[in-house]
């Protein structure tokens, strides 16, 4: 359900704006797009783990705000984030 070391150190490198680069907006919304993707297949099986899906909006919740503000600073880059991510909007 939660995401492993390995896994985050290979965002962390796919995702970084420069070298040693771990909290820029796409590092985290990499990270929280994991995330996401764990808990909804844990949740597919779980259906009535509400805590967890307590958690999982206030996930979704952080990764539009902070999508939103990458769109403010800089559009071109929120266009590559979420495409790189494969999300909608």
């Amino acid at each position: 359900m939660s995401i492993t070391a390995e896994r985050k150190q290979e965002l962390i490198t796919e995702y970084a704006t420069a070298p040693g680069d771990t909290g820029s907006p796409e590092v985290q919304v990499a990270i929280l797009s994991e995330r996401i993707r764990n808990l909804t297949e844990h949740l597919k099986e779980h259906k009535k783990d509400f805590h967890s899906r307590r958690g999982l909006l206030i996930m979704v919740g952080q990764r539009r705000r902070m999508l939103d503000y990458v769109k403010r600073k800089d559009v071109a880059r929120y266009e590559s984030l979420i495409q790189r991510l494969g999300l909608r909007k």
